[in-house]
């Protein structure tokens, strides 16, 4: 959808969206795919990519915020799906969309611990959930699912090397969507008002956490890793969009070739971002053995979470 659609739609232009966002066009799902459609088309194909098949996994992890139903998890479902033994599946919902990397975290102390190989899936049906009349939020997103499998042994194409998160709960009413919890339970009456499914955003505050908070978790994922700045061949940031991005990249001291951008095309894909971006990425030759890759993102919370990958 591009924003000549949306601007045949509500009181927008090309120009604002571009100029604030750096957006020019974004992807929704068809009306009859729901999230565990995307996120088991994004598990078939990394499961392809690493030579593997459902019954090589071990655990499966779903980072969401928009799930399939609101009880049971996505990732139950998606075992179902794939076909995958009776292995441990859950969500990790509610952390927006520093939800993939956060999952990292867990999967990298999983795969250490007790589990061999992992499934991770970062997906966003987001519009079915946003509120089609706000402009100043509508514009912003788009849906899309990516996946990667964390394990050990042979035919791991990228180290692992550290992972960092944090949360600052005192900013999580900055950006969140109240309907349907216990605070605001959804209400049909409400709903015809309508705003029942307003995203709350403090726009100016989540500028200035984001842009700290990823640049902080980078540094700090890379002193743990023992590597330096100038070693990295490529960022990979959340893609909220293009200003925070660029102030993250100012604020590393990078150049623009070592940061990808891709919310041009897909928009805040929420926790599908990171992977979705990783993935085009490698296609498109960006990473080479040997990069060191740093993966960094915020989300609703105040979550943040960062890590270093040894290609």
């Amino acid at each position: 959808m591009t924003n000549a659609d949306w601007s045949a739609l509500i009181d927008t232009t090309d120009e604002w969206i571009v100029t604030r966002t750096g957006i020019h066009e974004r992807r929704f799902a068809a009306d009859d795919e729901t999230t565990l459609d995307l996120a088991a088309n994004a598990a078939e194909k990394a499961l392809a990519d690493a030579g593997l098949t459902a019954d090589d996994l071990d655990e499966i992890i779903v980072a969401s915020d928009t799930p399939e139903v609101y009880t049971p998890d996505t990732a139950a479902y998606l075992q179902h799906r794939l076909g995958a033994r009776e292995i441990t599946a859950y969500d990790l919902g509610g952390s927006g969309c520093a939800g993939f990397v956060l999952a990292l975290d867990i999967a990298k102390t999983r795969v250490q611990a007790v589990s061999k190989r992992i499934l991770v899936v970062g997906v966003e049906l987001i519009s079915r959930l946003m509120n089609w009349t706000d402009r100043a939020t509508c514009v912003l997103f788009g849906d899309a699912a990516g996946a990667v499998v964390i394990g050990s042994g042979a035919g791991v194409k990228a180290e692992l090397l550290a992972v960092t998160a944090g949360t600052d709960g005192s900013a999580a009413d900055i950006l969140t969507l109240e309907t349907g919890g216990t605070r605001r339970p959804f209400s049909l009456a409400e709903a015809k008002k309508g705003g029942q499914h307003d995203i709350v955003m403090n726009g100016r505050e989540v500028y200035r956490q984001a842009v700290h908070r990823m640049s902080e978790a980078a540094e700090k994922v890379l002193a743990q890793a023992g590597r330096l700045k100038e070693e990295i061949a490529l960022v990979i940031p959340h893609q909220a969009n293009l200003r925070i991005i660029d102030a993250v990249r100012s604020k590393l001291g990078l150049r623009e070739e070592q940061v990808y951008v891709n919310v041009d095309r897909y928009g805040n894909t929420g926790s599908a971002t990171v992977p979705l971006a990783l993935d085009e990425a490698r296609r498109e030759g960006r990473i080479d053995p040997g990069d060191l890759v740093v993966l960094t993102a915020f989300g609703a919370g105040f979550h943040w979470a960062a890590a270093a990958l040894q290609f």
